[in-house]
């Protein structure tokens, strides 16, 4: 069983460590838990990492505020008491502010504070200490569920690209490359990249790309297609010898090659 104090959860000395620059690489889903118990955390952290997730961990609001106005997150796992804050407040502001699903860890079995949670859009709710491995399979059907409906087209607010290991933020318009690093983007590349990526890989005319690169920023009424094209490959790590994200379509414009993740 799972909890704070609890002994080693089951399964967890057993399984092969992963390195999370590896899982981001392989775009695995990023989980954020919000728990103040440092070493709760941690258990958690090694235990969901060693399951093909890709985890970060928080002890307070403010934190978590602070991290999810940086990065993209799949999945919040949050803890109903945080010291002094209230994880059913917390709740209520990720929902007035995101879709991102939520799953709460609460101590108590009460059957108010539940209702509670999922009334303020919690997506599921569990009780201390619990099994390891329920939270995993609870965890990988909200993401599931989530993934459903971003194909049916079913949720709203667009917040990131994932493809081969990278992610672009489209609030804090920042690229992040597989082993970490973040790429500074200027305005027309950013928009050229978004353009390419939102196309479920069809081939775009340099005429198509300006055209919808108008619709980000100005800096593309000064730059060349071509020119732009260029520069968002050095961001990426290639060339056109060596493109696999940009590819060139002689005579036709260009398409981006590499399956992509819409993230909502």
């Amino acid at each position: 069983m799972f909890g704070t104090g609890s002994p080693e959860p089951i399964g967890f000395a057993a399984s092969a460590k992963i390195d999370p620059d590896a899982a981001a690489r392989a775009g695995h889903p990023h989980i954020l838990v919000v728990d103040h118990d440092s070493a709760f955390r941690g258990l958690l952290s090694a235990y969901l990492t060693q399951n093909e997730l890709r985890v970060t961990t928080v002890g307070n609001g403010a934190a978590m505020r602070a991290l999810l106005g940086k990065q993209v997150i799949d999945l919040v796992v949050l803890a109903l008491k945080l010291g002094a804050e209230s994880g059913l407040d917390l709740a209520r502001q990720l929902r007035d502010e995101s879709p991102v699903p939520i799953v709460m860890l609460s101590a108590l079995s009460d059957e108010a504070d539940r209702i509670m949670a999922l009334e303020l859009g919690a997506d599921d709710y569990l009780t201390n200490p619990f099994s390891p491995r329920e939270l995993l399979a609870r965890v990988r059907a909200i993401l599931r569920r989530r993934r459903l409906d971003v194909r049916q087209q079913r949720v709203a607010g667009l917040r990131a690209y994932r493809f081969g290991g990278w992610e672009l933020n489209l609030n804090t318009r920042t690229l992040l490359a597989p082993h970490g690093e973040r790429a500074v983007l200027s305005n027309g590349e950013f928009s050229l990249l978004v353009a390419l990526l939102g196309t479920n890989g069809r081939t775009l005319s340099r005429a198509q790309l300006l055209e919808l690169s108008r619709l980000h920023g100005d800096e593309v009424y000064d730059r060349a297609v071509d020119t732009l094209i260029m520069r968002v490959r050095r961001k990426l790590g290639e060339d056109s010898a060596n493109a696999r994200c940009v590819l060139t379509m002689r005579g036709a414009g260009y398409r981006f090659g590499l399956p992509v993740e819409s993230v909502y």
